[in-house]
């Protein structure tokens, strides 16, 4: 059974890219616009400003939600594509929870960069990256960056605990079962992905831990869901 795309259950990425008018991309057009916008502002700022520390982290964070946003439509095609029960379905895609556990992320990391690591590091990431005196626009657009990052994160780890309870509340016939299985690693790529970030954190104890902390409970929350399938 093939469930479309309706609205209130579909990501906010999906339903933003789907409503905004006089825009019809395809998924792939739309993946390629994000990627292209983000990276040619990052190395316009850079050379403005000369950042070209920033380049480097920037780019590959840039890749890292540009992978996010194609694993997502892809995540989401998989599950509409099988017999899905309406109350997993709307759980997943139109409780707006990853959006919640996206915004609490992304407080709590400006909140990390800007407050606490000043006072815990000699030389804070913000300032590795931009000096000691860093553009706005450089820090707006970083921001923007994260933001993109940090919410496909949260969309990550809500997958997988919703992919739990699924597994837990539901029974399915063997081939659908395997096909759900196969969704679920689609999520744990993504996660997996993120470890791109690490080489850029290993100066920062706490955001290396809990960078890793998130890939290994995505991870291991997925295993336990296909233990109980």
């Amino acid at each position: 059974m093939t469930s479309s795309p309706e609205y209130g259950e579909t990501w906010v990425y999906e339903s933003l890219v789907g409503t905004v008018p006089g825009l019809n991309v395809s998924a792939r057009m739309a993946v390629g616009i994000q990627f292209v916008g983000f990276e040619a502002a990052i190395l316009v700022i850079a050379a403005v400003y000369d950042l070209q520390a920033a380049v480097l982290p920037g780019t590959v964070a840039v890749v890292v939600a540009t992978i996010g946003s194609w694993l997502m439509v892809q995540f989401s095609r998989s599950v509409r594509e099988l017999p899905t029960p309406e109350p997993y379905r709307r759980l997943l895609f139109g409780s707006s929870i990853d959006v919640v556990l996206g915004v609490f992320a992304f407080v709590t990391l400006v909140t990390y960069l800007f407050v606490a690591d000043p006072g815990w590091s000699e030389q804070p990431l913000v300032t590795d990256l931009f000096g000691a005196d860093p553009p706005v626009v450089a820090i707006w657009l970083a921001l923007l960056v994260l933001w993109d990052v940090v919410y496909r994160i949260g969309t990550c780890w809500w997958a997988s605990l919703v992919g739990l309870w699924r597994a837990l509340v539901y029974e399915f016939d063997p081939e659908v079962t395997r096909r759900y299985r196969r969704a679920d690693m689609i999520n744990v790529g993504f996660a997996v992905v993120q470890l791109l970030l690490v080489p850029f954190v290993i100066g920062y104890p706490l955001l290396l831990a809990i960078l890793s902390g998130h890939v290994v409970a995505v991870v291991t929350v997925t295993a336990l869901s296909r233990r109980l399938q």
